[in-house]
C-alpha cells in the first residue's frame, strides 16, 4: 500500500511519568508511518468532523481548592498543597521483603496469590469492592449504583505499549476485566489521573457513553470523542449520582503524558485527585496515586473517619532516583502511616500484583510483602484485606 512519510512520532514520550514514573530508560522511538492515499486524509478528516461531541462541565467553587500557578515560570500548571523536601515517619531500611506463609509464590515474590486469613471487621457498609488489578476497581454501593475507579483493561494506548515494550518494559497480564453486562450497568467512572496506567482511551470507548465520568481539572481533552458525558472536578468539590455524593480530594503526584522535544509537554497541565464515596453514612476513599503528605490529615478533619481505604503501595523504588519515587508513591509503611492519618477502618492496598507492569518495584508482589512485613513491625492497628486481581468483598 503506497504510503507517504507520516510523522516522525515523540511516541508520546511518557515524559516525566516515563522518566520518572519508572521509565527513565526510555528513549525517543522514532517510528515512520505512511499515510495512504489524499483520499484516506479527507476520509479521515470527515470521521474526525463528524465524531460526537463530548459534553463536558467543570465543578469547582467558593468551598473547593484549584491550585493552578497564577504567575512566573509555571502559570497555567497545577502544584501539590505540600511541596518541598519530605520528612517520613518512618521507613524501612534493611530485610524489607521477607517471604510471608500467606502468599503463595511460584517464583520469588513473583506471580503470588495471597492464601491469609482475612479479617472480618462488622462495618455493615455495604460496600462491595472488586480489584480489577493495579488500579482498577469496580464498586458497588450501598444502594446499588455501580461505580469504576481508574480502569485500565490491558496495556497502554498505543503506541506507548510498544514503546515501553522496546524500552526493557513487559506487556502486563491483564486483570479482571468486567464483562459485556457489567459494563453496561456502570454509572460512574472516576479517572485519578491521566498516566498510562490509569487512563486509557480504547477503554473509554468500550464502556461507552453511559456512564458519568468524573476526572480531575484538565483531563477531559484526552478523551476521545464520542459524547461522553464528562465532569472535572476541583479539590473539595462534590457531585450526586442519585443519592451517592462523590468528593474529588487532593493528592500529592504530578500529570503528564505527551512529549514532543523541544516542540510541547504537558507537565502538570491537568490535575490529580483521589475521590471519597459516601452514602448512607459510610464512605469509601481511593487515594489515587499519590506520596505521603499532610493531605491525608486533611482529608480526615474535614470528612471524619474513613470506612474503607483503598491505598497504593508501590512504584516506590529507584535506584537512580529514590526520593523522587518515593515523593510521589506511597510505600507500605507511607500507606499504613496514611490509613493511620484517616482513621481507616480497614485498608485495601493496591499497585501491586500478577496484573502490575512492575514499574518501581522488585517483583510483582515485592510491595505486598513489604506491607505484611510493615504491618507487623509497625504494630499497626489498621486491619488489611487482601485481595487477589478478580476477587471482591462485601464490606
Amino acid at each position: 500500500m503506497g504510503f507517504l512519510l507520516y510523522f516522525v512520532t515523540f511516541l508520546v514520550f511518557l515524559n516525566r511519568l516515563f522518566l520518572v514514573h519508572f521509565y527513565q530508560d526510555t528513549i525517543i522511538k522514532i517510528i515512520k508511518m505512511k499515510i495512504h492515499t489524499l483520499s484516506l486524509i479527507i476520509t479521515s478528516s470527515l470521521l474526525i468532523a463528524c465524531s460526537t461531541a463530548n459534553n463536558v462541565e467543570v465543578i469547582a467553587g467558593a468551598d473547593t481548592v484549584i491550585p493552578l500557578h497564577q504567575q512566573g515560570a509555571r502559570i497555567g500548571r497545577y502544584y501539590n498543597l505540600y511541596p518541598g523536601k519530605k520528612s517520613y515517619p518512618i521507613s524501612c531500611e534493611s530485610d524489607c521483603y521477607p517471604a510471608h506463609a500467606d502468599l503463595n509464590c511460584k517464583t520469588e515474590g513473583e506471580q503470588c496469590q495471597y492464601q491469609g486469613e482475612q479479617p472480618t471487621p462488622k462495618l455493615n457498609t455495604n460496600y462491595t469492592i472488586r480489584w480489577l488489578g493495579h488500579a482498577g476497581f469496580m464498586i458497588s454501593t450501598p444502594k446499588g449504583q455501580q461505580v469504576m475507579f481508574d480502569p485500565v483493561k490491558e496495556q497502554f494506548d498505543s503506541p506507548v505499549a510498544l514503546a515501553f515494550k522496546l524500552a526493557g518494559g513487559i506487556y502486563r497480564k491483564p486483570g479482571a476485566w468486567p464483562n459485556k453486562y457489567e459494563l453496561e450497568s456502570i454509572d460512574a467512572v472516576m479517572y485519578s489521573h491521566l498516566h498510562y496506567d490509569h487512563f486509557n482511551k480504547t477503554d473509554i470507548e468500550e464502556i461507552g457513553s453511559k456512564p458519568r465520568y468524573l476526572t480531575p481539572l484538565g483531563m477531559a481533552d484526552n478523551f476521545p470523542a464520542g459524547g461522553f458525558n464528562i465532569s472535572e472536578m476541583a479539590w473539595y468539590a462534590k457531585t450526586k449520582i442519585d443519592d451517592l455524593t462523590i468528593h474529588a480530594l487532593p493528592a500529592h503526584h504530578f500529570s503528564s503524558r505527551v512529549l514532543v522535544p523541544f516542540i510541547y509537554e504537558d507537565n502538570d497541565k491537568d490535575l490529580w485527585n483521589g475521590w471519597l464515596l459516601e452514602q448512607n453514612g459510610s464512605t469509601l476513599f481511593f487515594a489515587g496515586d499519590t506520596g505521603y503528605s499532610k493531605h491525608f490529615s486533611d482529608i480526615q478533619q474535614k470528612y471524619g473517619d474513613i470506612d474503607i481505604c483503598l491505598i497504593p503501595i508501590a512504584s516506590y523504588y529507584s535506584e537512580e532516583s529514590p526520593n523522587w519515587y518515593r515523593y510521589v508513591h506511597t510505600t507500605p509503611e507511607d500507606a499504613l502511616t496514611a490509613a493511620q492519618a484517616l482513621n481507616c477502618k480497614i485498608m485495601i492496598p493496591w499497585g501491586y500484583g500478577n496484573a502490575s507492569w512492575k514499574m518501581g518495584d522488585h517483583s510483582s508482589h515485592s510491595a505486598l510483602l513489604r506491607l505484611l512485613h510493615m504491618h507487623n513491625k509497625m504494630d499497626s492497628q489498621i486491619p488489611l484485606y487482601i485481595l487477589n486481581e478478580g476477587e471482591s468483598v462485601l464490606l
